[in-house]
């Protein structure tokens, strides 16, 4: 009695019998005629499951000698993509770059179809989808990029979020002999085709992509990428303090654009945030979350920026604008003698840069015998008292610290922030002080500065500058600064942005370096409240 065979084994068998006439006709030049082979390999996508991997494997091996048969070759190649097996569809996601191997006219296709699987859930196939993609980016750069960007444009959220980070993640840090000047033009281009129309967290990293090109290396490519953060920050619309994705979108794209103001001046960002925003701290809402700290970010943004402003056309105006915004955190002296005053030395830090800085663009703004300067002189001498107090007994604990001990101390790094943020604010005053006042003082702010090794302790205070003793006020930690408040909470929450509307996506500062230094800076600062010890009425904040 004959053994009945197996249909499957049949399949297979006849599989390779096909592969085996096509690969000898190709020898011979003749692979043409035999179409009909070709075909059964096709059908071959609807067997076994071994069937199928071979006809994955045979249908990229011969794909560019039918290329009458090219649309139904990939489509047979789909479906195996779309298998239920992951095993079937990593196999088959692997054999279509190879089909761009021979046929590179169809790179742009296949990229589009790689970038749709980008979706995939499991973790090795979404690392055979990102292989096969940089597989073809190596055929031809410009048209794996074309497939790419077309899913940016048309794709799902989720094909949008993948292809953002594919191209951050693989594509920026590619060798330039890969990611040729063509391709490069074409990825700018591109990328900002899709900034029109982009959620927070995509914004930051499209953003990061062209910091990456060759746009980040000229002036012109600065102002270029400046003028495209100034768009998306709508620098051009009124500012709503209680519309809580247009305060996220300020606080994130001013940061965007931070890096590149030492070649782009940062005016309009000037302008617009004490015109716009600052103005306006009071109407913020105060159910934003992180609300408590918003106010300080944008104090923070606004002093940094100042730093780059070149001649601004009302700049008197601005400067009152900056007057008044300091006022708001140094008080008139009290008539009182015994009243206590809680200044937030953080908040004035930041207010007096900003006033310094502009101070470098009209130096004589600040008229002597006027009632503004005895005013704002009356105020200072006030505050300065106060930070004298409190630098005296903090340099006397830091100043038989080793360099170790300044490096390992948790407490001690808190406090060589600390006494930086009081020391800027004492320089500042002094040069306010000057007949005129000057503005020459090199100023490196609390929240940029490096504690983890400090070289030398701020020698800003000369023995010339009036004392005052410690006394019974405590440091504490209030609303993200420095406070004369007897209270100790346990630490400080860190500024996230909201989520929803312009920062759907937005996790924090974590895309651009320069946000978290200037985040990390703040916890330092604010932090130092917890372990310093007494001081009389004044304390940082």
């Amino acid at each position: 009695m004959a053994t009945e065979r197996d249909p499957a084994a049949d399949s297979i068998e006849k599989l390779y019998k096909n592969y085996e006439i096509l690969a000898d006709a190709n020898s011979s030049g003749n692979i043409s005629e035999h179409e009909k082979e070709y075909m059964e390999i096709l059908a071959a996508v609807k067997g076994s499951p071994k069937e199928k991997r071979l006809a994955s494997q045979f249908i990229a091996r011969f794909f560019r000698n039918f290329p009458a048969f090219a649309d139904q070759a990939l489509e047979a190649q789909l479906d195996l993509c779309e298998d239920d097996d992951v095993s079937i569809r990593k196999q088959a996601i692997k054999d279509l770059s190879s089909i761009c191997k021979d046929s590179k006219e169809q790179v742009p296709k296949i990229a589009d179809i790689l970038a749709q699987l980008l979706q995939a859930e499991d973790l090795s196939e979404l690392t055979t989808v990102q292989e096969s993609l940089i597989t073809l980016l190596k055929f031809d750069a410009k048209g794996t990029l074309s497939g790419i960007y077309c899913q940016l444009l048309t794709g799902d959220d989720t094909v949008r979020e993948r292809c953002v980070k594919f191209l951050c993640k693989k594509v920026v840090p590619m060798d330039r002999s890969i990611i040729d000047k063509a391709a490069e033009d074409y990825l700018i281009i591109e990328t900002k085709k899709v900034l029109q129309d982009v959620t927070g967290d995509e914004f930051i990293q499209l953003m990061h992509i062209l910091s990456c090109s060759r746009l980040s290396q000229t002036p012109l490519g600065q102002k270029e990428l400046v003028d495209i953060i100034a768009d998306q920050a709508e620098l051009d619309h009124p500012f709503d303090p209680q519309d809580e994705s247009q305060v996220d979108r300020i606080i994130h794209c001013s940061y965007c654009a931070l890096p590149y103001f030492r070649m782009v001046n940062s005016n309009k960002f000037v302008a617009f945030i004490i015109n716009e925003v600052l103005s306006q701290l009071d109407k913020i809402s105060k159910e934003m979350k992180n609300f408590k700290f918003v106010h300080l970010e944008l104090l923070k943004i606004y002093a940094e920026c100042c730093a780059f402003c070149k001649t601004l056309s009302n700049v008197e105006d601005i400067v009152a604008k900056t007057i008044d915004l300091l006022y708001r955190y140094v008080p008139h002296p009290p008539t009182d003698e015994n009243a206590e005053t809680n200044f937030e030395f953080t908040h004035i830090e930041a207010a007096m840069f900003a006033l310094h800085q502009l101070g470098r663009i009209q130096p004589d703004v600040i008229k002597v015998d006027s009632e503004l300067y005895r005013e704002l002189k009356l105020r200072l001498h006030f505050l300065a008292c106060h930070v004298q107090g409190y630098i005296k007994p903090l340099r006397e604990d830091l100043k038989n610290k080793s360099k170790t001990d300044l490096k390992s101390d948790a407490e001690n790094k808190l406090k060589v922030a600390a006494l930086k943020a009081a020391s800027n604010i004492s320089t500042m005053i002094k040069d306010i002080f000057h007949i005129p006042p000057r503005y020459k003082a090199e100023i490196l702010l609390s929240w940029k500065t490096s504690v983890a090794e400090p070289k030398t302790l701020p020698e800003n205070i000369t023995k010339n500058e009036k004392k005052r003793t410690a006394s019974s006020s405590n440091y504490s930690q209030e609303d993200g600064h420095l406070s004369s408040k007897q209270s100790r909470p346990s630490g400080r929450e860190l500024y996230h942005p909201p989520s929803g509307k312009f920062s759907t996506k937005v996790s924090g500062y974590d895309v651009f370096q320069v946000h978290r230094e200037a985040v990390t800076g703040a916890v330092v600062v604010f932090a130092v409240i917890v372990i310093l010890g007494e001081v009389r009425d004044g304390v940082i904040e």
